[in-house]
């Protein structure tokens, strides 16, 4: 039985559309411009989804199961992979788009730069890459004796201003790093739960700064 995507979408009206299709769990998915959706599974594929029709377009075949992605343009899509790779996409060709960029663990997830410059991959080695984009290769590495990714599926996130990063940790804490490398700060679990932080997102205009960590607890941070 495939696994069912289920969308809730702004078109005229808030509609329910059911996108059918993968074989195993959905991992990620992004709008791909305003007409389509990329989305990635366990089940080792890429799909696009044209939303009017309601149906998959094209089945890429990345070879490894994808724990994230994003998108560049309304053609371009980048995806992380369990095997330890960052593959480059465009819907207008059948296979990768450039040399894939192998890291030194299973990526967990990705995140763009507000200029679409920079790229952040979090990887089970315990670090957080910077891409440059441009150049297509690491142009920095943030990691902390104390810091530890929790989870295949731990996420990472740009300030909105892409001059600060943070990520949640497996003992509960939240790190946040300068751009340029220096560790700023680090969030201690108030609860003291010590449940691993799965995912953390800002604020879009602030400096607020939300967590989840295992426990189905959620923190917002003030002034983070």
């Amino acid at each position: 039985m495939g696994i069912e995507l289920v969308l809730f979408l702004a078109l005229h009206q808030i509609n329910n559309h059911t996108l059918t299709g993968h074989s195993g769990k959905v991992l990620a998915a992004k709008f791909l411009g305003s007409a389509f959706l990329v989305t990635g599974s366990h089940d080792r594929t890429l799909k696009i989804w044209d939303l009017k029709n309601r149906s998959c377009t094209e089945t890429k075949f990345a070879g490894s199961s994808c724990n994230d992605l994003v998108t560049t343009d309304s053609f371009s899509f980048i995806s992380g992979h369990v095997d330890k790779k960052i593959r480059f996409w465009d819907v207008r060709t059948a296979d990768c788009t450039a040399n894939d960029i192998p890291l030194q663990g299973k990526i967990t997830s990705l995140d763009l730069s507000k200029d679409g410059k920079f790229l952040l991959s979090c990887v089970r080695d315990d670090t957080i890459n910077l891409l440059d984009l441009r150049q297509n290769r690491i142009v920095r590495t943030f990691r902390n004796d104390n810091f530890k990714v929790g989870c295949d599926w731990s996420r990472v996130a740009f300030s909105p201003s892409s001059t600060r990063i943070a990520a949640g940790s497996a003992d509960g804490s939240v790190y946040i790093w300068n751009i340029n490398g220096p560790l700023e700060t680090v969030l201690k679990d108030p609860h003291g739960s010590g449940a691993a932080v799965t995912a953390v997102s800002w604020h879009p205009f602030s400096s607020t700064l939300a967590s989840v960590d295992r426990s189905k607890k959620c923190t917002i941070w003030s002034n983070a």
